[in-house]
């Protein structure tokens, strides 16, 4: 259960003239399930989590999460759920799907939140591009986050950066007006590639940080495993946040 489907990961081809990320071939050198960790993912990921796929849909939000009229944010990365569990226990009001493709990563974060006793959190395994295009619908979300991203630092490998045109015009469609897109990296290098596209997508407005005023939670509550590291290696962290502009037929100019 809650495996990847085999052979080479979903990939979906943008004509739009944008930069995406490529996914190459998705393998870890570790992975083991404590004894625990798997009982309680047999559990329940059939009930909170799912697998993405060639076949996979828009998801059905209100129906997944037994709930209608709430709030969704979409969590790109969400590695162990540190900050995912310790946001979600403070917006109890809010959906929040975390997209991951590590399966131990989202074991943890299943233990998390059942110690936790939250109802608010649901899971997906798969490539934050893909879900966003494939099972997230356009104007349903009210944040997405990217939280410590790989930097892939060598400049060969910059072009695996989920934070690049296309991917910031697909979150940008998948935003409601008002929305907010939200990103942290420790990554000096990162954070001035993403200061060169701050206003590289035309229906975000780049709010910078802090942003107390921003219509969702920010405050990311504790430090992650990446931001700990960042800390003993005394580097910076750098946030970034963005707004959804109104949709362009009520401006009247166009998207």
């Amino acid at each position: 259960m809650g495996d990847l489907p085999a052979g080479r990961p979903p990939q979906t081809h943008f004509d739009d003239g944008l930069d995406y990320p490529r996914l190459g071939g998705v393998s870890f050198r570790r992975g083991t399930l404590t004894e625990n960790q798997h009982a309680l993912w047999e559990e329940r990921f059939g009930e909170l989590g799912t697998v993405l796929t060639e076949d996979s849909g828009p998801i059905d939000v209100d129906s997944w999460f037994r709930r209608s009229g709430h709030p969704t944010v979409v969590e790109i990365g969400s590695g162990t759920g540190t900050s995912t569990v310790a946001m979600a226990a403070q917006e109890p009001d809010t959906n929040v799907i975390a997209v991951e493709l590590y399966k131990p990563g989202l074991a943890k974060m299943l233990g998390a939140l059942t110690r936790a006793g939250l109802d608010n959190i649901r899971m997906v395994r798969g490539d934050g591009i893909e879900v966003l295009t494939r099972m997230i619908r356009p104007g349903s979300l009210s944040g997405v986050r990217i939280f410590f991203p790989d930097p892939w630092p060598k400049a060969r490998h910059h072009k695996r950066r989920i934070i690049q045109s296309g991917p910031l015009h697909l979150i940008a469609t998948r935003l409601q007006p008002g929305g907010v897109l939200h990103v942290a990296t420790d990554h000096a290098d990162y954070a001035a590639w993403i200061e060169e596209l701050r206003d590289v997508e035309p229906l975000l407005e780049f709010k910078g940080w802090p942003w107390p005023e921003a219509p969702i939670l920010t405050d990311r509550q504790v430090i992650t495993k990446f931001e700990g590291r960042g800390h003993r290696l005394e580097h910076d962290i750098h946030e970034f946040t963005w707004q959804r502009r109104p949709a362009p037929e009520a401006t009247g100019k166009p998207a």
